[in-house]
């Protein structure tokens, strides 16, 4: 699935955090960027101000955090409208939640955390997708998220993204990193999960660093600079999948953006090694 708006999803892209917004540069060397509009919708002011320059700038994708696709209650339809109006407003073509819940019959739980991995599972979340993109009029993207405690499981969890995925006829948004830390915590390969995807629904592949708690536990923090085997999973989901659209998430522990920008130009750098290779090949 590609994206299809005005301005194409392509290349490298960095999530848009507050905390170094007014550091981007006008003509910084990013092809995309992507924020959770739970952050900024309504926002004014300076950041309001910023945000939109870069909007008219740069490519945007929206990454959500709280709509609570797998949750009990029913979806928030007034928040639909927001972010269809948040989307209209920036230009913004390219939505994606987490394949999860949230929140419970009283409220958010300011988590995510992971669904049973089971057919009533995969009908329901599916149906709520559907209903999303009814109200959206457009295709969104879910991502496969990092978990900790065991859930219910009927089905493997490539087995549930995939089924998720068929059914609700909706995108991907692939997190290379989260693959890395799941198959960790829970025993399996990583590189079956990330052969088993559906690479023509993946709209764009996440990258960030995570804590090392034990040699067999990892925390998906983003505070972290990436490692050494989620940047050779990143290679082996190229050769696998293509060359896919790749985001870097830092969300603590924020260098200063010049050298935010080394690991955005590392993953820059195996994009085009891999294309030359191809090119080299083909010719």
């Amino acid at each position: 699935m590609a994206y299809t708006g005005r301005k194409p999803i392509d290349g490298v892209g960095l999530g848009l955090r507050r905390d170094f917004i007014h550091d981007v540069p006008d003509d910084a060397v990013i092809d995309f960027f992507e924020i959770a509009p739970e952050n900024w919708i309504g926002l004014g002011g300076a950041f309001g101000k910023r945000l939109r320059r870069l909007t008219e700038r740069f490519p945007f994708t929206c990454h959500g955090l709280s709509l609570d696709l797998g949750g009990p209650r029913p979806l928030d339809t007034d928040y639909l409208q927001q972010l269809k109006q948040f989307f209209r407003s920036h230009d913004i073509h390219c939505y994606t939640e987490h394949l999860s819940y949230c929140g419970d019959e009283q409220g958010l739980l300011y988590d995510l955390m992971p669904m049973p991995f089971t057919e009533e599972a995969v009908h329901y979340v599916a149906e709520r997708i559907r209903q999303v993109q009814d109200t959206l009029e457009q295709k969104i993207g879910i991502e496969n998220i990092s978990f900790y405690a065991q859930t219910q499981s009927d089905m493997t969890e490539a087995e549930f993204v995939n089924a998720v995925i068929d059914e609700a006829d909706c995108g991907l948004l692939l997190d290379v990193n989260n693959t890395f830390v799941n198959a960790t915590n829970h025993r399996y390969d990583p590189q079956t999960f990330i052969e088993a995807m559906p690479g023509d629904r993946i709209m764009y592949l996440h990258m960030a660093g995570h804590f090392d708690e034990a040699e067999d536990l990892k925390v998906d923090t983003h505070g972290q600079d990436i490692q050494a085997e989620v940047w050779e999973l990143l290679d082996f989901t190229y050769q696998t999948h293509g060359l896919k659209p790749t985001l870097l998430e830092r969300d603590f522990n924020i260098p200063p953006f010049p050298e935010l920008m080394e690991e955005v130009d590392q993953i820059r750098a195996r994009q085009n090694r891999l294309r030359a290779s191809r090119q080299q090949k083909a010719s």
